[in-house]
Formats: structure tokens, sequence, C-alpha cells
């Protein structure tokens, strides 16, 4: 299993993250994710995602999460700008179908996991499970639960759950990659009142959002009971600053190219046999032989 690229904003793996510590702003003078320095990032990635493709033996699953507002679609539509479209896949989860809550709660997210060669993005996931459904468990009634439902364990078993399968995907070679997008709640109410205001993302407005931020304290605590008990060195949660966007962005795409640089990927070597194969193919098409 592949460890875990250094950043000040990786979540430890001893449950000592405190939310209240975590910058929403910048802490340090990097780089932000424009011009040169953007595309470099780009060509960077694409270069590796082929590489990953080639290889065939792995996958790349991200997941973002994050309050409304703080970025999610445009950090995704950003980073991947320029990676092959084939090597990538982007999943968006909302309120779960008739058929979802027919089944178990991580089923819904493990259908759509990338393919070996592949980069998948969750934008939410299964970790909904343990933060929208635990500021509000009254939506425990419609998840057909079997037996008695009980408030003090379910969160706990849910977060086993979870981790339980991270660790079997890493096993079998998925890198797992978990980004939460931390923008204060003042940036937030700012985003949201410029949605209101500009015509071109009204579209985005939705007044569900200025509810769910009555209940900003219990997400906190939710998200930080989850990063917690689930950042390990093989499935990694970063708080990464929302407040400024591109520097978001440039952090993130930072820590995906690390991962994918850490992990050796190369092209696979040519055996005896593909080496004499090749050998009769170009003899054939440079008309040296006759088929």
């Amino acid at each position: 299993m592949f460890e875990a690229p250094e950043s000040p904003y990786l979540v430890p793996f001893d449950s000592s993250f405190k939310m209240s510590h975590a910058s929403t702003k910048p802490l340090t003078d990097e780089p932000e994710f424009r011009g040169k320095y953007r595309r470099k990032c780009t060509e960077h990635l694409n270069k590796l995602q082929r590489v990953l493709a080639a290889g065939d033996r792995r996958a790349v699953l991200c997941i973002f999460q994050a309050m409304d507002a703080a970025g999610k679609d445009g950090t995704i539509r950003a980073v991947m700008q320029g990676v092959d479209p084939s090597g990538c896949q982007v999943f968006t989860f909302k309120r779960p179908s008739e058929l979802e809550l027919d089944h178990d709660f991580l089923w819904r997210t493990t259908c759509r996991l990338p393919e070996r060669g592949r980069i998948g993005i969750f934008n939410r996931s299964q970790y909904e499970e343990v933060l929208v459904v635990r500021v509000h468990p009254k939506i425990l009634a419609s998840q057909k639960l079997p037996g008695e439902l009980n408030l003090e364990t379910i969160w706990d078993e849910r977060l086993h759950s979870i981790r339980e399968q991270e660790a079997h995907l890493a096993r079998n070679g998925t890198i797992i990659l978990k980004f939460f997008l931390n923008v204060s709640k003042d940036e937030q109410k700012r985003r949201l009142l410029d949605r209101l205001d500009n015509t071109d993302k009204l579209w985005k407005f939705e007044t569900h959002d200025v509810v769910e931020r009555r209940y900003w304290e219990q997400y906190m605590l939710a998200y930080e009971e989850a990063m917690n008990a689930t950042s390990r060195p093989w499935a990694p949660w970063y708080a990464i600053p929302a407040d400024n966007k591109p520097y978001m962005r440039a952090r993130v795409s930072e820590i995906l190219i690390q991962t994918l640089k850490s992990i050796g990927l190369n092209y696979p070597e040519p055996t005896p046999l593909d080496l004499r194969e090749f050998a009769d193919a170009r003899a054939e098409l440079e008309g040296n032989t006759v088929p």
C-alpha cells in the first residue's frame, strides 16, 4: 500500500485532528493555480495518467467532500482539465434513489469505483452517510435498516465499514486520496450572496444551502469525527484551505501529482515473446516478408 504524501494539510493518523485548528486560508506562500504553474501541473498530471493507464495495475480514487459553495465542482474541473477523458471518470452523489436504498449504504459508491488504469473522482461520497445523515438522523427512517436503530453506535459502525472497505481497496491496488475543502462560514456566505447577485450564477443557488448553514457546528463536528476515524496512511484525508480557490486547486493538484510520482509508475516492459512478435511485425511492415 502506498504512503500518503506529506503536506501541512494532511489529517493526522492518530485521531488528533481538530477542526478548530484547521485553517480555511493559505498557510504558505506557495504558487496559486494560475498561468504557467497551472499548465505545468496539467502537463505533469496528463503524462502520469497515461502511464497509469498503460500499466493497468492500479486505480486512483479521489474523494471530495465540503460544505456547499466550497468549490468542489470547480476544483475537479480545473485540476482534471487536460487529462484524457477516457482515463478519468467523475460521479456526483446526491439523494439516494429507491434502488440505492434497497442496498447497504456502501453499494452505490462501490458500483462506481474506478477500474485499474483510471482515475475516479467522487463529488460527495459514502461519507455523506456519516455527515449529512448524522446531522439529520431522521433520514435513517427511509433507509430500511434491519433491527432496532441505535444512534449511539450506528456512526461508529458505519465509519468502521468505510475504514475496512478502504483498507481492502488499498490492498488490491486502489490509491485513495480524500480532500475536505475547508471553506469558512463567512466565505460561504459571500459566495452564496454572489450567486444571488450574479445572473450567470443564479442557477447554482439553492435555498437548501442556506438551511444547512444553520447546522454549521454540527457539520464541523461530524467532519472532524469522520476524518479522525478514517484518515490512514493508505487512505489519507487532506483538509485543504478553500477560501482562496486558486490556492486550493494548486494544493489538490500537487498532492495528486506527488502521489502518482511516488508509486513507481512505469510503462510496461515487453516480454521476450513480445519482442520477437514486434520484430516479425516490423519485417512485414518494411516489406521484408510476405504474410
